[in-house]
């Protein structure tokens, strides 16, 4: 085989392992993504139930809360049942009494327990550990929030459900003053206000993810604070 013949096949077989580069015939007209980018993990320090666990071995039993909405039911047919009838297309029943009347005298029993609570709970129960509710709710004439989580999640020792909505206090954020009241260590919770309530309480927060179907828009950032962020815990 001559030089120029060696040369050629060279050429060829160099060509044939270079990688194809394909130019875009129109530019794009969104941000969209691909595969390599899909690859790329966001700085987010996720964690699991067993992991917790494991955190928690040799301990002695602790006090953890649990937000409600998003974070152990998942109650957004309530909350849309109540925006359609008290304020179609706004969120001012929020503010209405009577929607919270309404809703916490009896609505969650149509709502779904999420899986990652009853998890997380029997986890925590079976260390022994004391386990409180404290929501954002606005408390209605009647309490029939606690014995549905109760019954939910098979609670062996059930403290009323803490309603923060419209309570006066003097901390930043108000699930802040029932962390610290039950002297809480751990509290669980999808929304911003869990996260820097319980670093305004000085304890650790951990973020649950929120359906993707839920009422309560917009999404917010997970791992945004720095938090943890517990794996698959969407439903």
């Amino acid at each position: 085989m001559n030089k120029l013949t060696k040369l050629s096949l060279a050429v060829v077989i160099g060509s044939l392992m270079m990688p194809a580069f394909a130019s875009k015939t129109e530019p794009y007209t969104q941000s969209g993504t691909n595969a390599r980018e899909m690859l790329v993990e966001q700085p987010i320090h996720w964690i699991s139930v067993d992991q917790i666990k494991k955190e928690l071995e040799g301990k002695a039993p602790i006090n953890v809360s649990f937000d409600i909405d998003d974070t152990v039911l998942f109650s957004s047919p309530c909350f849309y049942y109540g925006q359609q009838k008290y304020s179609p297309g706004k969120q001012d029943y929020l503010k209405n009494q009577d929607f919270w009347n309404e809703v916490n005298a009896g609505c969650d029993n149509y709502s779904i327990p999420k899986q990652i609570g009853a998890d997380l709970i029997k986890m925590h129960q079976d260390r022994g550990d004391q386990i409180y509710f404290i929501t954002g709710r606005t408390a209605g004439k009647t309490d029939g929030v606690t014995p549905v989580l109760q019954k939910a999640f098979d609670i062996k020792n059930m403290h009323p459900v803490e309603f923060m909505g419209g309570r006066e206090r003097t901390t930043k954020y108000n699930k802040t003053p029932g962390i610290i009241a039950h002297k809480v260590t751990i509290h669980y919770g999808d929304s911003d206000d869990d996260i820097l309530a319980a670093k305004e309480a000085g304890i650790r927060g951990i973020r649950l993810m929120r359906a993707a179907n839920s009422t309560y828009q917009p999404m917010p950032t997970l791992g945004g604070y720095g938090e943890e962020v517990l794996i698959n815990s969407s439903y």
